[in-house]
């Protein structure tokens, strides 16, 4: 047998270490990709010897004990709802445009977020050699520029995609008003990312998308891979696999994460498969589309959704699997997919967006919104356990080869070093 491929060993530094800030408007993992990947980068960056601070609105990341906090709050309306807002509250502006943006049913976050952020390092700029913005993309961080802090924003992928998918879910005049005024903050992304000095994104696929819809030259946008902790992702040899048990990460009810597909093609597969079971982690929104699905289609007793559950718990739930399932519209990278190859789990993806640039030949790919396709690649791999096994060695030596936390610290370093360098000139 091949021996598994090590990660690589992170070089020393031959310049000074950097003190970096991680902007993230919100950034607990629960709420998406972004929280994952502040968490993960910020750990690499630290063990190749940088000192990080995470400076985040809530919900507030999980993060290594050696990155440092700092919190910014908000009224978090999301979480809180409208109700929340106290007297002490008036005295913010920022707080009254986020009260009064959710009640028309806009997202203001970004913005508000960029008006801490600015706050912030006002006072405390000189703490740190370069500001990595995460996807805020708000009119604060022009400001940072202007004030003349090195400033680096990643863009993870255009929403305007996730405004195109949702837009084209929408049943009614009244959803598709509502979904343009949630989404009215990328006028403001538009603007400033038009100005901003230094873009990175996480696939070509993304770098693509990101200069089609906002005008850009695909040439000025650095790309720079995600990783994968294979440290915490790993297979479990001692957890016994169960033969029918398919896993997905998917919100239940975002369009763009395709969970619609997987349950369509899953009540086909019943009819072959009695026992197969789906174990989704994402929250089910009671009374939302995705539960009145499972309810017309009468698969409820074989459809599990967990959700609020620890990487060690997500690891295990990889372990279980005999298939992970990613049935994604569209991903700007396919954290997913990378996370259950890492575990050693076969993969049947859809080519949303950038998982193919993740699963390459270590999976099975098939067409988005594909029911049909999604149910026949799963049902080859339920009858060829030696294909199932290949998938799995094959899959997670892709990701320790080519996507690992420890190779984008050191490629985010050097974009933060040539930022700075275009700073001082």
């Amino acid at each position: 047998m091949r021996a598994e491929a090590s990660p690589p060993v992170p070089v020393p530094l031959a310049d000074p270490p950097l003190r970096i800030a991680l902007l993230g408007y919100r950034s607990n993992p629960h709420s998406g990709g972004q929280g994952v990947y502040l968490n993960y980068l910020s750990k690499a960056l630290v063990e190749a010897g940088h000192r990080v601070d995470v400076i985040s609105g809530p919900p507030y990341p999980v993060l290594d004990a050696r990155v440092r906090l700092v919190r910014l709050p908000s009224l978090d309306l999301y979480e809180n709802g409208l109700r929340s807002l106290r007297v002490h509250h008036l005295s913010s502006l920022g707080n009254l445009i986020e009260w009064g943006s959710k009640l028309t049913g806009g997202f203001a976050e970004p913005y508000t977020f960029g008006r801490r952020a600015v706050k912030y390092l006002r006072r405390y700029r000189h703490d740190y050699d370069v500001i990595h913005d995460n996807q805020s993309l708000s009119h604060g961080m022009l400001q940072l520029q202007r004030m003349g802090l090195p400033l680096l924003t990643t863009v993870h992928h255009p929403i305007t995609n996730d405004l195109r998918i949702a837009l084209g879910s929408a049943r009614s005049w009244q959803q598709r008003l509502m979904i343009r005024r949630w989404h009215s903050f990328l006028r403001m992304q538009k603007t400033v990312i038009k100005q901003l000095r230094h873009v990175v994104t996480v696939s070509d696929c993304s770098r693509q998308d990101i200069a089609r819809d906002f005008g850009l030259q695909p040439a000025g946008i650095e790309l720079v891979h995600n990783g994968i902790d294979t440290e915490e992702f790993r297979p479990l040899p001692a957890v016994v696999r169960k033969p029918y048990r398919l896993m997905a990460t998917a919100s239940a009810d975002a369009p763009l994460k395709g969970l619609r597909y997987l349950l369509l093609a899953h009540a086909s597969l019943l009819r072959h498969y009695p026992d197969l079971e789906l174990l989704v982690v994402g929250r089910l929104q009671p009374g939302g589309k995705t539960e009145r699905l499972i309810a017309r289609l009468g698969i409820a007793g074989s459809v599990r959704f967990v959700s609020g559950i620890s990487t060690a718990e997500m690891v295990r739930y990889y372990a279980e699997a005999c298939i992970a399932v990613v049935p994604s519209v569209y991903e700007g990278f396919g954290l997913p997919a990378g996370e259950a190859m890492a575990c050693g789990v076969p993969v049947v993806s859809t080519n949303g967006g950038a998982l193919p640039e993740v699963v390459g030949d270590a999976g099975v790919i098939v067409p988005t919104r594909d029911a049909e396709a999604l149910a026949g690649a799963v049902a080859a791999l339920l009858e060829d356990p030696a294909r199932r096994a290949r998938l799995a060695v094959t899959g997670r030596r892709r990701i320790l080869e080519h996507f690992n936390w420890r190779v984008c610290a050191q490629a985010m370093e050097a974009c933060y070093r040539k930022v700075i360098a275009d700073a001082d000139c």
